[in-house]
């Protein structure tokens, strides 16, 4: 059934990005599917349900997105909001690790769980989300921000290419728990799919390679071009056709799903990119950040005898004695 799809290797299973294109609507994109990476990310700082799936979302959307880069770099969401949820951070360091953290008011939390508030928009309230892509030191980095207003991250994502990229682009995300038999708690999954309208016309290019390069002018420019196009309509259309439960279920790979979406448009699927849960932490970096600190900073943090750092995203523990910086 799926070599109509071009598909003529296995299909791709959890911790993987599936870039896709379906030429006849001259609509591209990608397929996320996250399993052990994404449980070991949420699980390890226990978060409370509500936040755990906001969380997942955002590192599904990171995923989408920073698994575009074409080099060596790091794609960076981070949401800083006045809700319950005050910060939000995933990074893609490329090509496949990933990493997130998030930050939390518990009794704000609690009373929206209490007022059955607990949609991504009543989580993150108003702030700004801020995508980054950093190219290294030889390299300038870009950055696009957009606005939160009680939104959520899908209806942000369609807010940010439109204003930053000026991409037609439609975003899916969806985050779940699955129980395995005979396992004491259940797993967190999450699935996505970016979908793009990249018409080879004039003055925009096919495809861009990094959060940016599109071309139009601006945001109107976009949407007057593309509001009655037939093509990306249908896209739209298809897409809108997909269950959350589709997205994360194990036993619908996203070659299937895409099949299933667009095989009388003949979709087109690519090998899929791998994904990893990996930190990027190290006692050198840390210490070099101490370094980075004067004396007298330094010797406020030290307790019992000892300068103690945690990695917000990974946990680990990191210590050091004092003395070490003692002829700075």
């Amino acid at each position: 059934m799926l070599e109509a799809a071009g598909l003529d290797r296995a299909e791709s299973g959890d911790d993987s990005v599936v870039p896709f294109a379906i030429e006849s609507l001259d609509s591209r994109g990608r397929v996320v599917r996250l399993g052990a990476a994404l449980d070991v990310i949420l699980s390890r700082h226990d978060y409370p349900a509500p936040v755990a799936r906001l969380l997942g979302e955002a590192v599904a959307l990171t995923a989408l997105v920073g698994s575009s880069l074409k080099f060596e770099g790091r794609f960076t969401l981070q949401a800083q909001t006045d809700g319950p949820v005050s910060l939000l951070v995933a990074d893609l360091d490329a090509p496949d690790g990933l990493r997130a953290y998030a930050r939390f008011d518990r009794d704000r939390l609690m009373q929206g769980i209490e007022a059955g508030k607990t949609r991504p928009e009543d989580l993150l309230g108003k702030g700004f989300l801020a995508m980054t892509v950093d190219q290294g030191d030889r390299m300038d980095r870009y950055q696009g921000i957009v606005e939160l207003n009680g939104a959520s991250l899908e209806e942000v994502a369609h807010r940010y290419f439109a204003q930053s990229e000026q991409i037609p682009t439609q975003v899916r995300l969806a985050v779940a728990q699955f129980s395995k038999r005979g396992e004491g708690r259940a797993h967190w999954r999450a699935g996505g799919v970016l979908l793009q309208y990249l018409p080879p016309a004039a003055g925009q290019q096919l495809l861009p390679d990094l959060p940016g390069d599109g071309d139009f002018a601006n945001e109107a420019t976009a949407d007057k071009i593309f509001a009655e196009d037939d093509r990306w309509t249908e896209a739209k259309a298809h897409l809108a056709t997909v269950a959350d439960d589709e997205l994360v279920d194990p036993g619908i790979s996203p070659e299937r799903l895409l099949f299933r979406l667009y095989h009388e448009r003949g979709v087109r699927v690519f090998p899929p990119q791998d994904i990893v849960d990996r930190c990027t932490c190290s006692a050198e970096k840390v210490e070099a950040m101490l370094l980075s600190f004067g004396a007298e900073e330094r010797a406020g943090m030290v307790v019992e005898g000892e300068i103690e750092v945690t990695c917000d995203f990974c946990s680990t523990v990191y210590r050091f004695n004092p003395n070490q910086f003692a002829t700075d």
